[in-house]
């Protein structure tokens, strides 16, 4: 469905789908506003069945969904062994099917990965996106298009970002968290309803924002992507994204050790920071662009953006060592520009648990 939206009036597209109409600023307003919707043409959305999916997904994930009830939304984080993120999802369960909206870059793999760790539980994998599509708006935007129902329940996954879900921990102290005015929805649609909202789209019944709009005002929010936010190295706490997708108490999952060692024990060995960017120039850094403090080099550039209120903007991996007080660097085209950082995962984060002192035996009571 994807190519009946690339045909808009003022379309402008990339790989991923219809990026912008022309205004992408307009468009960002209008989507926080609850006036547009934008087709997500870089999700897919797989099925997963059968009446153990819910534990099978439970013990393979960084989430607990084994209550997970119908309607509920969550998301989840598929970790290698030494704990980095292989894969995220955003789940939504109907009573007969946990539906996983994904980045579309990641789903083959994790559909290829679900099936083998099947095993003789009574589960199935599919990929579904031949028969469904994702739309992104705000709650209130979210009545433009009409959710599928398989089950009889509407499939609208609301974003738990950025409050605390039960089980998880919140590393980024700003208040009020920046992503608290946003309110974002995905909705499963079927095909046909996407034919709809294509139509009325241009036939001017429906507004319609691209791509940029709704990546600006995720970075606004300081919420983690996967396709952005993540390398072969990246472990949840870097990103914050133990406040909705870890359940720090649940049982046992593939890199739980090392989430638990990082969080109680450790630190991890980056930290996201938020970016203002010098907007004074017209040139703005690209994703993977070198973050510097002086120099040397201290990070790179996950996602950047021109915010219709925040101006340029950017997230940014660094090292954890980087002062929070210096103001860094980013490298363009053109030279570098100044990036005032705001600080989303603290230098001192993790490290929860109090390790008692051993008591030196110079110190030690003789019993008498």
């Amino acid at each position: 469905m994807d190519a009946a939206f690339r045909t808009l009036a003022g379309a402008v597209t990339d790989d991923r789908g219809l990026v912008h109409l022309g205004n992408p600023l307009s468009e960002q307003r209008s989507l926080a506003r609850g006036t547009s919707i934008a087709p997500l043409a870089d999700r897919s959305v797989l099925a997963v069945t059968g009446e153990d999916r819910l534990s099978w997904l439970d013990s393979l994930t960084s989430q607990a969904l084994n209550a997970l009830a119908p309607g509920a939304s969550t998301e989840l984080l598929v970790l290698d062994p030494h704990g980095h993120i292989e894969h995220a999802a955003s789940v939504i369960d109907d009573g007969a099917t946990a539906w996983l909206i994904v980045e579309k870059d990641g789903a083959q793999a994790l559909a290829t990965w679900l099936t083998r760790m099947r095993f003789r539980l009574r589960v199935e994998v599919r990929d579904a996106s031949e028969e469904y599509s994702v739309f992104g708006a705000s709650r209130s935007g979210a009545k433009l298009v009409t959710a599928a129902e398989p089950a009889g329940v509407p499939l609208v996954w609301v974003d738990p970002w950025p409050a605390v879900s039960v089980g998880g921990w919140a590393y980024a102290v700003a208040e009020p968290h920046p992503g608290s005015a946003r309110d974002w929805v995905e909705v499963i649609a079927t095909h046909g309803e996407a034919k709809r909202v294509a139509a009325a789209a241009a036939a001017g019944d429906i507004a319609i924002s691209g791509l940029a709009a709704v990546d600006a005002l995720r970075v606004a929010a300081w919420r983690p992507r996967w396709s952005r936010e993540t390398d072969e190295r990246t472990l949840p706490h870097e990103v914050d994204w133990l406040r909705t997708a870890v359940h720090l108490s649940k049982g046992c999952y593939r890199g739980q050790e090392t989430v638990a060692k990082v969080h109680n024990l450790g630190h991890p060995p980056r930290r996201l920071v938020a970016l203002q960017l010098d907007g004074s120039g017209s040139t703005l850094p690209a994703v993977g662009a070198d973050v510097l403090k002086g120099e040397t080099v201290v990070g790179s550039i996950t996602s950047v953006a021109l915010h219709y209120e925040d101006g340029p903007i950017a997230l940014a991996l660094v090292k954890r060592t980087t002062p929070i007080e210096e103001v860094l660097l980013a490298q363009t085209d053109d030279g570098v520009i100044a990036a005032a950082q705001e600080i989303i995962v603290p230098p001192e984060a993790g490290a929860t648990a109090g390790v008692p002192r051993m008591p030196r035996l110079s110190r030690r009571t003789r019993a008498t």
